[in-house]
């Protein structure tokens, strides 16, 4: 149940990530909602739980033993006694709050009926997804979003370039030539998004759909760099950013104006002011945006010299 990941746990990297999802029906879930939270904030637990009629996704950090007791809280509901995980370390607490949010869907497509607990493609392990991509009959497609994809993709892969994932549904109809080949082969961070995108392609007629098992980042764990065909680096959703061979941090940045994540090169462009813009987000945000963005990067400044975190931040 549990994939974990070999970085050591030390004095530079105390905190313990733990991200998670699950296909499941719980008709209950919205009575699970403040228990989870009150354990959470009890154990100094702090990230994003999501739960829905379909299951629960996230992504938590903390103590070790902190995190060990929300996980045999979840395992101990009958619904998630199957629940995985993956495991990483963080330098720093990668979260500012707690938060256990009912949903409608534990990921966002917006297609009604596409449920991954009856139909899903074919779990493809990180040790053959090389043999399957590099298959002259295969279409390989990364599910996640633009800003995603911008500091990282398989090599061959084809990028549909959406903003959310709401979008997916309608590039795939758009795109007939997806039939051109037998065999379509999916994937994105940790694997929910590409779960979900194979049981509407089953949906909408493919036959042959595989998905990375595990996401990208448990083949950033398995996958030895010099065979990867992995380039760049994963954007992961809480302060480090970004991953890359062997789950260590990556060395880009957040725009906090826009959420973007940032190269150091990005850094030097005379677009990029921290917290206020930068060279993605400069031309679409008004004078007045930046003006409330120094505003709130002052306060953040100022916290920081007390020793706080802005819960802003």
């Amino acid at each position: 149940m549990t994939d974990t990941l070999t970085q050591p746990t030390s004095a530079t990297s105390p905190f313990l990530v733990a991200a998670l999802y699950h296909f499941v029906s719980v008709p209950r879930f919205e009575s699970l909602r403040e228990p989870l939270q009150a354990l959470c904030e009890e154990n100094g637990v702090k990230g994003t739980l999501l739960l829905a009629h379909e299951g629960i996704n996230g992504t938590v950090a903390g103590p070790d033993a902190g995190i060990r007791t929300v996980l045999a809280y979840l395992r101990a509901q009958p619904e998630f006694a199957a629940l995985e995980h993956k495991e990483s370390h963080a330098s720093k607490m990668p979260f500012v709050r707690m938060k256990v949010k009912l949903k409608k869907e534990i990921v966002t497509m917006g297609v009604e009926n596409i449920d991954p607990n009856k139909v899903v493609g074919t779990y493809v392990a990180p040790q053959d997804w090389n043999a399957l991509i590099s298959d002259p009959d295969t279409i390989v497609i990364d599910t996640r979003n633009d800003y995603e994809t911008a500091i990282g993709i398989f090599r061959g892969a084809v990028d549909p370039k959406t903003k959310t994932f709401r979008e997916f549904p309608d590039w795939v109809r758009d795109n007939t030539g997806l039939h051109n080949k037998p065999k379509i082969a999916m994937y994105c961070t940790g694997g929910i998004r590409c779960e979900k995108a194979t049981a509407f392609m089953k949906d909408q007629g493919f036959d042959e759909v595989y998905h990375l098992k595990g996401g990208i980042l448990k083949y950033l764990e398995e996958i030895p760099q010099e065979e990867s065909l992995w380039d760049g680096a994963c954007f992961v959703f809480d302060e480090r950013v970004s991953v890359e061979h062997g789950l260590k941090e990556g060395e880009h940045k957040l725009c906090h104006a826009c959420r973007n994540p940032i190269t150091a090169e990005e850094i030097t462009s005379p677009y990029y002011e921290e917290g206020v813009s930068c060279s993605n987000c400069y031309h679409t945000r008004s004078e007045d945006d930046r003006l409330r963005y120094r505003q709130r990067q002052h306060q953040i400044a100022l916290a920081k010299t007390r020793g706080q975190k802005h819960i802003g931040r």
